[in-house]
């Protein structure tokens, strides 16, 4: 084997050549040296892959979701742009750079939906140990579209009756749900408005008439937290959040019809309609 193959071998927080500004530039080769295959579908990363990392990372893949999370590694290496400013960050180098996180505890945990995100890849999870003065909690891994909640709404139709439709239901959506950045609601609202939303949750959509009294059985704590304070939030965040109300919102968010064609719980299934 070449030398470069032996070295890389040894592994060590930090292995590879630096650039002029300190960072660790590796190949592809080197970077998946420090990955290694627990059993069909689960993988350690181990400490050094990323440098300052406290703990090792775990993923959990299915073989198709394991090519793209090592394509994107591939793809971030033979970029060779060294620190990589502002540009692409894969998934696995994202879990790594939880596990380095002050307090983490035991490992930084990547789920089977993993992919990449802002900060903490998609579907990655840490716990962090408080009772260390050092510990962080990180916005980023508690998730930017936290509370966005998922609404399950079955109808009487079938397959058969929205097949000819198709396009004039997709087109309707559209048209009836305000959705991505810069769009608004219907809704009329001003800050005074968002302020009980913020404290009131669902109960201010009963009050005014946008929900029945049993979507609150439906929801976490009951569409609302006692606690809540607006207070809280920045002005900033109200005067962004503000024109978004009533609508689907931007990111991560989608509305989209889908057909059942198999059931794997009756009961679950049963209770849902």
């Amino acid at each position: 084997e070449p030398p470069s193959r032996k070295l890389c071998l040894l592994g060590g927080p930090g292995f590879g050549e630096r650039d002029q500004e300190g960072m660790v530039v590796r190949t592809y080769d080197q970077e998946c040296n420090f990955i290694k295959q627990i059993d069909g579908t689960s993988y350690k990363i181990n400490q050094g892959f990323v440098e300052g990392m406290k703990v090792p990372g775990h993923f959990y893949v299915n073989p198709e979701i394991k090519t793209l999370l090592f394509d994107e590694l591939k793809q971030f290496t033979n970029q060779n742009t060294g620190s990589h400013q502002g540009g692409f960050l894969p998934a696995l180098k994202q879990i790594a750079n939880v596990a380095a996180l002050p307090g983490i505890v035991s490992k930084s945990i990547a789920l089977p939906d993993v992919h990449a995100g802002y900060g903490f890849a998609i579907g990655n999870v840490a716990a962090f140990d408080m009772g260390n003065p050092e510990a962080v909690v990180s916005p980023g891994g508690v998730g930017f579209d936290i509370n966005c909640g998922v609404r399950l709404v079955r109808t009487n139709l079938t397959e058969k009756d929205v097949e000819p439709l198709k396009d004039q239901l997709a087109q309707a959506v559209f048209d009836h749900i305000p959705v991505g950045v810069g769009s608004q609601g219907i809704i009329p609202t001003n800050m005074s408005d968002l302020e009980e939303v913020l404290e009131m949750g669902l109960d201010w959509s009963l009050r005014e008439g946008y929900a029945w009294a049993e979507d609150k059985e439906h929801c976490e704590e009951f569409g609302r937290m006692l606690q809540a304070d607006p207070r809280k939030v920045s002005s900033r965040a109200k005067k962004r959040g503000l024109p978004q109300l009533g609508t689907l919102g931007a990111g991560n968010h989608y509305a989209e019809i889908q057909v059942v064609d198999e059931i794997f719980d009756k009961a679950a299934a049963s209770r849902m309609g």
